[in-house]
């Protein structure tokens, strides 16, 4: 094999590890397809946040969930969040929740009302996104990564669908929405040790 055909099959296996989305450079530690920490998302204020650039090695646990104003089990849900938020964060667990409107549009508001609702009404102080399509077409790359993961791919039934991922960002669990919060305490609990 001479320099040229070297170069050519160099270049073509650069090419194909571009194309299927692993970067060039990553070792099997530095980069996982499954791990939150590949996403940028925005936050409730139109904010870019790089999941690893905030994240990685700062948390122990993360609680992702998506929300809703209207739906009937909204304050609890937002209660018993805000209680892990309060008992567990000192401790390393991140808490991002996802406004969501796919479901009978019980979150039909801007970004603007949504982090009104959420920060003066519900006072929660956990980490509020901007509204996110959590299922379909046009459902976030995140999301569909929670789902590929920890639901072999099905949609989201409802609002305040969970999703626990340990400090890698790995997702390790899905929860159903009409699972109350403090249920998964003791999964929250055993991440954090």
């Amino acid at each position: 094999m001479n320099i040229f055909n070297l170069c050519n099959l160099v270049l073509t296996i650069i090419c194909y590890i571009s194309a299927i989305g692993i970067p060039v450079g990553a070792t099997d530690n530095s980069y996982n397809p499954d791990s939150i920490f590949q996403f940028t998302v925005k936050d409730i204020d139109g904010a870019d946040v790089n999941l690893g650039d905030k994240f990685n090695r700062k948390a122990k646990a993360f609680l992702i969930v998506n929300v809703a104003s209207s739906w009937g089990k909204t304050q609890r849900n937002y209660d018993q969040l805000q209680q892990l938020q309060e008992k567990y964060n000192q401790k390393g667990l991140e808490i991002l929740a996802f406004p969501c409107n796919q479901f009978g549009h019980q979150e039909p508001g801007s970004d603007e009302d949504i982090k009104q609702f959420a920060r003066e009404e519900k006072h929660a102080t956990f980490n509020i996104m901007a509204k996110t399509d959590v299922n379909g077409q046009t459902a976030s790359l995140l999301f569909k990564t929670l789902r590929d993961v920890t639901m072999h791919g099905e949609p989201i039934a409802w609002n305040f669908a969970k999703f626990l991922c340990n400090g890698d960002g790995m997702p390790v669990r899905g929860y159903p929405p009409k699972m109350d919060p403090l249920r998964i305490e003791n999964d929250i609990i055993a991440l954090l040790k």
